[in-house]
């Protein structure tokens, strides 16, 4: 007897054990870029805004300097959530053949009327003052493949030029543009915000083009995840896309806009005064619903193709997957 209550209680603590386990945040390791481009890195600083944090998921922050390298680190398993642009999500598919890559929810997109655009700028009183003046010039982009350089290629191309031909496209890593530009290093950078906001910048450069100029509208990021991923810990997904259009809502809502800038300011390690535009109409544009542009990203894939950067034709449909948004979203309304 006394053996049967040790086995049921042996059994018992395997069973709380167990239910410890399974109650456990899903930890969704999830790459970035800059704030206040990308928004993930301040979700943590903000939980009383957020239902689910903590409880169904937990987010672990990985920083990128492009959305390419994140690639590599889809590939392997490193990453769960990855803020691709179009051109990173094409390359993963015809090049590292992610064909369980998922589309699930709008990044930002750039080029959308009334709303902020990627600039191209060159030295306020220098020589360049058309595209065509670029040709011999050394010129900067932030990551090869990524959607400003892509935004970059078509420029060019328009006016007959291209690398390695005409001129030379050599990656700089955003906050270094700045100082490449002012010491002639290159004729031509291509910053993000908020680096493009910089006072110091602005009184050395003017623009010479815009990414609405050379894309039009871009869907320039996607939320990706794999199919895998989504099918192990759908809940816990959903959850988190809720609480990301509820931190988007906040933040962009003009009641709480001092706030939600000083959170980003506080990360940047800032002024808060030099991140004002952020969240605004001078931001880029987030769908508060959630839902990426899909034929904005059909046209910017394609747009690659023509570029002869990638080989074929992607039909996005087949990798997109909006079910997990749009359950998100419902539950807000």
């Amino acid at each position: 007897m006394r053996g049967v209550k040790t086995a049921i209680g042996i059994l018992a603590v395997m069973l709380l054990a167990a239910q410890t386990v399974s109650a456990e945040p899903v930890k969704i390791r999830t790459g970035w870029l800059v704030v206040p481009n990308m928004i993930f890195p301040l979700m943590p600083l903000k939980p009383e805004v957020l239902k689910h944090y903590g409880k169904s998921y937990e987010l672990e922050l990985i920083h990128f300097t492009g959305t390419p390298p994140q690639i590599t680190a889809l590939a392997s398993k490193e990453l769960d959530l990855s803020p691709l642009s179009f051109s990173a999500f094409a390359l993963a598919v015809t090049n590292a053949h992610l064909e369980n890559l998922r589309i699930v929810a709008d990044g930002l997109q750039d080029g959308a009327p009334g709303w902020q655009t990627n600039e191209f700028l060159v030295e306020k009183d220098g020589p360049i003052h058309r595209v065509e003046d670029l040709k011999g010039k050394v010129v900067a982009s932030n990551a090869f493949g990524g959607a400003v350089d892509i935004g970059l290629r078509a420029m060019l191309k328009k006016h007959g030029l291209e690398d390695k031909r005409d001129l030379s496209i050599i990656e700089i890593q955003v906050p270094n543009m700045k100082a490449a530009l002012a010491e002639h290093k290159v004729a031509l950078i291509s910053p993000l915000p908020p680096f493009t906001r910089d006072p110091d910048l602005k009184a050395i450069s003017k623009v010479l083009f815009t990414q609405r100029d050379a894309l039009g509208l871009a869907q320039t990021i996607s939320l990706t995840t794999r199919s895998e991923f989504i099918a192990e810990h759908r809940g816990a997904f959903v959850d988190f896309l809720e609480d990301q259009l509820s931190f988007l809502r906040w933040l962009t809502d003009p009641a709480n806009h001092k706030d939600a800038v000083a959170l980003a300011a506080s990360f940047n390690k800032q002024p808060p005064e030099k991140l004002d535009w952020a969240f605004t109409h001078e931001d880029s544009y987030r769908d508060l619903q959630g839902t990426p542009d899909v034929k904005a990203l059909q046209s910017n894939v394609d747009m690659m193709s023509d570029l002869g950067l990638m080989k074929g034709k992607i039909d996005v449909k087949k990798y997109v997957d909006l079910s997990l948004v749009k359950e998100a979203a419902a539950r807000l309304k």
